[in-house]
Parts: C-alpha cells; sequence; structure tokens
C-alpha cells in the first residue's frame, strides 16, 4: 500500500469531535474536502444520518447526500476527500456495515465518542480489491490558522 494519509487542520479537527459529541448516542456523518495531493482537508460538511436500521450504529450516505457533497466541493474548488463518521460507545475501527458500503478511493475518518465524548480518531482506506480496510496516517495540524477551514452546515 503506498502511504496514504489525511492532514486535518486543528479546526476541522475540533469540528469532526464536535459532531460526533453532539449527536452522540447517534451516529454523526460528513463529507471530507480539501486537496488529494497532500491530503490535507480545508473543509467539512455535515450530513443527515438517514438509514433504514437506526442512527445509532448506522451511517448511510444517500446518493442526494453524495450529490451535495460533490456540488460543495466544486463551489469551494476543492476535492471531496472522502467521509468521516463516529461510532458511539465503540472503537474508531471500521466494521462490518463500514466495509460493505465503503468505495475505494475515499478516505474514512472514524472519531470514536466514549460517553458522550470524543476520544480517539483514525483514517482508513478501503482496499482496491475491496477485502479489507487498510489503517492510513491521520495527523493534526496544531499550529493551523483556524479560519482556513470552514464548517457546512446543512
Amino acid at each position: 500500500m503506498t502511504n496514504r494519509q489525511v492532514r486535518l487542520t486543528a479546526a476541522v479537527d475540533a469540528e469532526i469531535r464536535r459532531h460526533g459529541a453532539e449527536t452522540f448516542p447517534h451516529e454523526c456523518c460528513g463529507a471530507l474536502f480539501g486537496d488529494g495531493a497532500t491530503g490535507r482537508v480545508a473543509a467539512t460538511l455535515a450530513l443527515p444520518n438517514t438509514t433504514e436500521e437506526g442512527p445509532r450504529r448506522r451511517f448511510l450516505v444517500r446518493p442526494a447526500d453524495y450529490r451535495l457533497a460533490e456540488q460543495r466541493a466544486t463551489e469551494l474548488r476543492v476535492e471531496l476527500l472522502g467521509f468521516y463518521h463516529s461510532h458511539p460507545d465503540h472503537p474508531a475501527r471500521p466494521s462490518q456495515f463500514d466495509l460493505d458500503h465503503a468505495w475505494p478511493t475515499f478516505a474514512y475518518v472514524i472519531v470514536s465518542v466514549m460517553g458522550g465524548a470524543a476520544e480517539a480518531m483514525t483514517v482508513w482506506y478501503l482496499k482496491d480489491d475491496r477485502s479489507i480496510f487498510e489503517e492510513g496516517e491521520l495527523h493534526v495540524d496544531e499550529n493551523s490558522d483556524s479560519h482556513a477551514a470552514a464548517a457546512v452546515h446543512r
């Protein structure tokens, strides 16, 4: 596997964690936007968690949400890099459901939210053959300009 990494600004890191804690005990989900060459995430877009299995343990990006994310990437003049979601009271590791619904080209950031507090955060990439996820490198730029990142809410 090539070295895959995601670089979050401190503001984006805080936004993902806040979203996960805010929606606890349900899963949150959202889109990640930025520069694919560097893996730097410049903005997020909170998406509605709509799944027939219930938002407590599942998230699903509907086709309409995906189109909205693509449209937002075009407006921001950046790439749709992937998606984030939370795992309430579970580790920040992909589930079988995640594996069954992922696309190989995207980064998947997972934040573990234990008892309402956001804790560990990881990034995963689906292998091209869709067999398993491989963990990538997640970096937070602590000294980044908080105004460089934008959180977009619907």
